[in-house]
């Protein structure tokens, strides 16, 4: 019995893949983006998907296309890990997201400082 539960379950998996790598896919998403390959995941919006690309508009205003496999479910979360620039001056700093409104994030940064800003300033791993 134990046997089968674990195939059935090994078995749905590339469908749950699936149905998340998806939802990444469709245009007027908000997602988070690989932005320029270099490992940090940037929240923005889908504006075009096609041929295994998506072209993403960074809530920061940037614009980059990237393959699907850059491209995952917005995700973030109360209580979730970020790093913040904080008060847009150019370094990055650890935090927790304490606030969520739309584009609109409360950071509680990890050297006890705190900050509104938006989502265009943050990034995660």
């Amino acid at each position: 019995m134990r046997f089968k539960l674990i195939i059935a379950l090994a078995a749905s998996l590339p469908m749950l893949a699936g149905a998340s790598a998806a939802q990444a896919q469709t245009q007027g998403d908000w997602v988070l983006g690989n932005y320029k390959g270099a490992g940090y995941w940037f929240p923005g919006i889908a504006e075009k998907v096609a041929g295994g690309k998506v072209t993403i508009r960074y809530d920061d205003g940037e614009r980059e296309t990237v393959s699907t496999r850059n491209v995952r479910p917005y995700d973030w979360m109360i209580g979730m890990k970020v790093e913040c620039n904080f008060k847009g001056k150019g370094d990055w700093y650890p935090g927790t997201i304490a606030s969520l409104s739309g584009e609109k994030i409360g950071i509680a940064y990890d050297d006890g400082d705190k900050e509104t800003t938006k989502t265009g300033r943050c990034r995660s791993n």
